[in-house]
């Protein structure tokens, strides 16, 4: 449908942005997170949009990455997630935080989102976690790409390392990303990896 919508921004609140194309007034779903980084009214702007058409509606929600687009897309795959619990979830972590929590199980973080219990959040993690590689969650998706191996979530070392991070008191995507970017990890023990993930912490 439509790709993206390019324009001058009329008008913002939390959850819409008005892009004016050519005198016609595009109302666009936004997260919280998306209303904050936008420029300012009268400003030009470039929204990645998803059109959902309804009988009864006709709507777009927009993004200012595709990145951003792309993991809401996937989102609204898992039942019980829908475009509003989706910007929810967006408005509360970027792109590249919700991967890491996909990948890492932390359910916990994404129910931080309004509307979105503990049980969807696993739900949204099981659903999502092998569609989502440790190489996209770390470094990005659509828009950047990995200039070096990452560790293996699998890896007994890695694993302990990121458990004793967790027990420290960190959160267990920080502690995964923390974990999962250092380089050749494999070659390393747990004591080298946390030392080396609490110093990049720090």
């Amino acid at each position: 449908m439509i790709a993206y919508v390019k324009g001058i921004i009329d008008s913002i609140t939390d959850d819409t942005v008005v892009v004016d194309v050519g005198g016609i007034g595009y109302n666009i779903k936004i997260s919280e997170s998306t209303a904050r980084l936008l420029p300012g009214i009268g400003q030009s702007v470039k929204m990645h949009t998803y059109t959902l058409v309804r009988e009864d509606a006709f709507m777009l929600y927009g993004f200012l990455s595709r990145d951003d687009l792309d993991i809401f897309k996937k989102c609204i795959t898992v039942n019980g997630i829908g475009p509003k619990g989706a910007l929810a979830i967006l408005s509360v972590m970027d792109a590249s935080e919700l991967r890491i929590a996909i990948v890492s199980g932390d359910a916990k973080a994404i129910s931080k989102a309004p509307g979105i219990g503990g049980k969807t959040a696993e739900r949204l993690i099981l659903d999502l976690k092998d569609k989502i590689s440790i190489e996209e969650a770390l470094y990005g998706g659509l828009d950047s790409k990995p200039q070096v191996a990452s560790a293996s979530l699998d890896d007994v070392n890695v694993k302990e390392a990121i458990e004793a991070l967790v027990a420290l008191g960190y959160g267990q995507a920080e502690a995964t990303k923390a974990v999962g970017s250092i380089e050749h990890a494999e070659e390393l023990d747990s004591g080298q990896l946390l030392k080396i993930a609490l110093k990049n912490l720090f």
